[in-house]
């Protein structure tokens, strides 16, 4: 109503002055104002029409009209709208921002296709799982970039409700498209690799303790039952089994204690609580333990030129002890250790040197893993329980130090630790 309200008023105004003129000048005169009235008029809603049209073609709200009488109105309600959608595209434009940088963040991968499975767009996490290139890739099909039978099958069956697992370039992969929308699918990626050396570590570990803690549950059983078979052993016989018991019985022991230390060393409910640590005390105490292990056996020096540091004691006393004791145990008899403590070029240096047996180039990077042994037999001669490197890694690591082998066969062992230069005691 309010559109045709001013029309109609427009009208009824030429017809009353082409009235006027033609009362006046004659009826030519007014049919003729009329007409030129008119076609003003058409010419108006014209150019206004032709305005609106060029404004459809590119709608920019600043370059709307103002508009004259019905005009007016429309081009008002038409600015407010395209207002209204530029702020809506400047929020969608945020919002896909923010989606798509929520998407590089995450660790698993993530790629959309649509419904015939060509790549629209993928994360880095993706680019790295399944070697893709989100701006090289961009539409080329996905079966043609990922070219694996496994998954193959898996989008040729199209059984999408269970997970994929997949190995592809080095990774363990855990795939699964998941349909959106009409025409898209999401294909999500996770890197499994890390979990599967985590829980094969888990595995190897349960195996390993259980197979270093049934060798003396079977001995002491063993000589338990011919105690309970044979009353009447004679008193040399009886003690020398019980020697061997309470060995095996020591050496279960340690293993569980050993184990006890690296759980704790590994948990986060014992942070470590530094303190000045003494070192000329420290590593004369591990001299005097070590010569009492050699029981005179080795030539053991020891030489410390260097300051006290911050740290825990009794964790690198733990540390340092294995280090040294592992050269008495593998360093044949005659041979040399040589215990030092010194300031290097990054920070202090304990060091502990051998003339032993040395070790083969393949073993030195595995010897901090738990239970791994170079030589099992020579292992059970020295009566080490496997761990003791890798409680001595994880001291280290919490004294942000690191453990540094040099080592041949025949030629002996040297093995550093080198700490930070942060670690002095100042």
């Amino acid at each position: 109503m309010l559109f045709w309200v001013p029309a109609i008023l427009r009208i009824v105004g030429v017809f009353l002055v082409s009235a006027v003129l033609a009362y006046f000048f004659g009826a030519i005169a007014g049919l003729v104002a009329s007409i030129v009235a008119l076609c003003a008029i058409l010419t108006i809603q014209l150019g206004y029409l032709q305005h609106l049209n060029a404004w459809l073609d590119h709608p920019d709200s600043a370059k709307l009209p103002d508009g004259w009488g019905a005009w007016t109105d429309v081009f008002s309600r038409l600015y407010r709208l395209r207002r209204s959608d530029e702020k809506h595209q400047v929020e969608l434009t945020e919002w896909l921002a923010r989606f798509r940088q929520a998407m590089t963040l995450l660790p698993d991968g993530v790629v959309i296709m649509d419904d015939v499975l060509f790549l629209e767009w993928c994360n880095p996490a993706a680019e790295r799982h399944l070697g893709l290139q989100n701006e090289r890739d961009k539409g080329m099909r996905v079966t043609n970039l990922i070219r694996n039978p496994d998954f193959m099958d898996y989008i040729i069956l199209g059984r999408y409700e269970q997970p994929l697992t997949l190995a592809l370039k080095d990774r363990k992969l855990i795939m699964q498209i998941i349909p959106f929308e009409n025409r898209r699918q999401i294909l999500v990626t996770h890197d499994a690799t890390e979990s599967e050396r985590i829980e094969m570590m888990r595995r190897d570990f349960i195996a390993n303790a259980s197979h270093e803690l049934r060798t003396p549950l079977t001995v002491i059983n063993g000589f338990l039952e011919i105690a309970l078979m044979q009353p009447n052993l004679d008193a040399r016989t009886r003690t020398s089994h019980l020697t061997l018991m309470t060995e095996q019985g020591q050496r279960m022991q340690n293993l569980v204690e050993d184990m006890l230390t690296l759980t704790r060393l590994e948990s986060i409910d014992f942070p470590m609580r530094p303190e000045r640590v003494n070192i000329p005390t420290l590593l004369e105490q591990i001299r005097r333990e070590v010569e009492a292990l050699s029981a005179g056996k080795h030539v053991i020096t020891l030489d410390i030129d260097g300051p006290d540091i911050r740290g825990s004691t009794d964790e690198l006393r733990s540390a340092f002890s294995n280090l040294a004791s592992n050269a008495v145990r593998y360093t044949p008899a005659g041979g040399t250790i040589a215990i030092s403590w010194r300031v290097g070029i990054a920070g202090p240096v304990f060091a502990v040197q051998d003339s032993g047996i040395g070790i083969r180039p393949e073993h030195i990077s595995r010897l901090t893993e738990r239970f791994y042994r170079v030589d099992k037999s020579r292992s059970r001669e020295t009566k080490g329980t496997g761990l003791g490197l890798a409680i001595v890694k994880h001291v280290l690591l919490r004294h942000t130090a690191v453990l540094a082998i040099e080592s041949a066969p025949g030629q002996g062992s040297l093995f550093k630790v080198k700490f930070p230069a942060t670690a002095v005691w100042l």
